[in-house]
């Protein structure tokens, strides 16, 4: 139990500094928590090694496990900072630190609530693998949360489904997200849970019996067309993915289609598109049910062919069409961009997440310190707004931050085809001053596909939204009944404030 060559194992082709390094700060927590015990009574050190383990699956590499066998160490031992930077370094004493500040402030009432998520926003604009450790971190203590006071469990899971699980989605590490999800999603809404495993329970005998039939129906088609490298296998949607799924369509599981679906892996783009192209040529795909995110990509970089299909003997069945890394970014999102062994060398060829290969601030100017503060790095949007936003926003935090970030989003055009996320329901306004505040507060017109619209239109997904603007334009109090985003509200108050005069 605990074994290194656990952890080992899961890196591709180290070399013995990489071992070594793990190897030390493995030795060195277990001695520092040698007398620290969990809830349950086990070794505190079993949990270092689970964070540790975690990093190490999402393909992150040997500094990054070794600050997740250390990312307790300042916190609740008598190390202190500077005997860590003289064993491991500054860039792991940086990671630590981190992480460390994120874990200050516990959960004792709203207010320090608020304060711990400004700081898990500061910290992730600054060094994107502190909150991938912090992601680690949380899934361990979610799979052992049983063990938890119960008066606490209902809050971590609450946490965790309202925040942590959306981090992971929205940085598209949909392996942390489905299991932070599936397991916060038990103890926060234990009845439904009940039900869609009950649910579930229903259609997974009929639809594996589809999909096998299916498969070696798809094999046949794709050899007879000369196409001989590809995986074929199958997922099964995540129980919270499947219950909100269900609240949309009246918790009919008849109407969901996609509880399994058949994931077809190829080597290149052009086979995506050839292998789509058999499938539609030999089964009849339902009518608004292709969705091309290799054309256009979800926000958080994720990349696929997605078609449901009639399999011709009473089954729906949903394909999924993909390239090798593509499915690594699908899992492991900006993971597979900081990974072992390729880091920032290797380019991603997906355009979406080219910033995270910016957001390593030691390796541009070798400063860990220096964070990522300079306008030329071009991170997301939302990352960016989020760190602005969390230094006006008061009390009601944590209900702005899920109402404005983690509900359902629609993506919108500028005229030269940015994509800008917005929640669902946003209208001009919202857009308007998500581009920069100038330009909200001197809006005097707008088009949306090229025509001429109320400021107070409801935006749709995929809207080209073009903004006019003039310097005598100013916002008034009518705009706020229009506005969705906590961030416009704001900037229009502001301005009435700063402008009564």
């Amino acid at each position: 139990m605990n074994d290194i060559k656990e952890i080992v194992s899961l890196l591709y082709n180290p070399t013995e500094n990489d071992i070594a390094l793990i190897q030390k700060a493995y030795d060195f927590a277990r001695k520092a928590h040698a007398t620290h015990k969990r809830n349950s009574g086990e070794e505190y050190f079993n949990h270092l090694f689970a964070t540790a383990k975690n990093i190490a699956e999402l393909g992150m590499s040997p500094t990054t496990i070794s600050a997740g066998f250390l990312h307790d160490m300042l916190e609740d031992t008598d190390i202190t900072s500077e005997e860590v930077e003289k064993e491991f370094g500054r860039e792991i004493l940086f990671l630590i630190e981190g992480v460390t500040k994120l874990g200050e402030i516990k959960y004792r009432g709203t207010n320090r609530y608020n304060e711990s998520l400004r700081k898990l926003f500061v910290a992730m604009s600054q060094d994107i693998r502190v909150l991938i450790v912090k992601l680690c971190d949380r899934l361990h203590n979610m799979q052992t949360l049983a063990y938890v006071p119960e008066e606490k469990q209902l809050r971590i899971a609450k946490e965790t489904l309202e925040i942590y699980a959306p981090i992971a989605s929205r940085l598209g590490i949909k392996k942390l997200q489905r299991e932070l999800e599936d397991i916060s999603f038990m103890y926060v809404y234990p009845e439904d849970w009940k039900n869609v495993q009950d649910l579930l329970k229903t259609k997974e005998k009929e639809q594996e019996k589809y999909l096998e039939k299916f498969e070696k129906l798809i094999k046949k088609e794709l050899a007879k067309n000369n196409i001989i490298d590809f995986k074929i296998d199958h997922r099964v949607k995540g129980m919270y993915s499947l219950y909100k799924k269900l609240k949309q369509k009246d918790m009919d599981i008849e109407k969901v289609y996609d509880i399994s679906a058949l994931r077809i892996t190829v080597p290149d783009i052009a086979d995506c598109y050839k292998i789509l192209g058999i499938i539609h040529g030999s089964w009849r795909p339902l009518p608004g049910r292709i969705k091309d995110y290799i054309a256009s990509p979800k926000l958080n970089g994720y990349r696929s062919i997605h078609t449901t299909i009639f399999s011709g003997d009473g089954g729906i069945i949903e394909v999924q069409i993909r390239t090798e890394d593509m499915h690594k970014e699908a899992e492991y999102g900006i993971a597979s961009h900081l990974s072992y062994k390729e880091g920032i060398k290797k380019k991603t060829t997906n355009p979406d997440l080219l910033w995270v290969t910016k957001i390593l601030p030691w390796k541009q100017n070798e400063n860990p310190n220096a964070g990522i503060h300079s306008s030329s790095v071009d991170i997301p949007h939302w990352v960016k707004e989020l760190v602005e936003y969390q230094k006006e926003t008061g009390d009601g935090l944590v209900d702005e931050i899920k109402d404005d970030f983690f509900e359902e989003r629609i993506f919108v055009f500028t005229p030269i085809g940015d994509v800008i996320d917005l929640p669902k329901d946003s209208s001009v306004i919202d857009f308007a001053y998500a581009i920069h505040t100038d330009i909200g507060s001197h809006m005097s017109g707008a088009k949306v596909n090229g025509k001429f619209v109320a400021l107070s239109t409801i935006l749709q997904n995929g809207d080209r939204v073009e903004i006019e603007t003039k310097k005598s334009s100013k916002p008034s109090r009518k705009w706020l009944e229009f506005c969705k985003t906590t961030m416009a509200k704001r900037r229009i108050n502001n301005y009435l404030e700063n402008n009564k005069k």
